[in-house]
């Protein structure tokens, strides 16, 4: 059997920002759903944390194919 384990790695670390980015508009959903007048507020924060959440995937890339 030939391959890399790095690429598993990649597969099972996409799952925490994934679970992540549901977390975060769940919340912002629920935070617009209750209060309608800080949706703007809402939604800088929660695009903060998605790009935040998916650099962590992205970052977790670049070493699957460095540490290969």
């Amino acid at each position: 059997m030939t391959g890399s384990i790095a690429y598993l790695g990649y597969g099972l670390a996409a799952i925490g920002p994934g679970i992540g980015i549901g977390l975060i508009f769940a919340a912002y959903i629920n935070g617009v759903a209750r209060q309608p007048e800080a949706r703007g507020m809402l939604q800088t924060i929660a695009f903060t944390g998605m790009a935040l959440t998916e650099a962590l995937a992205i970052l977790g890339l670049v070493f699957a194919f460095v540490f290969k």
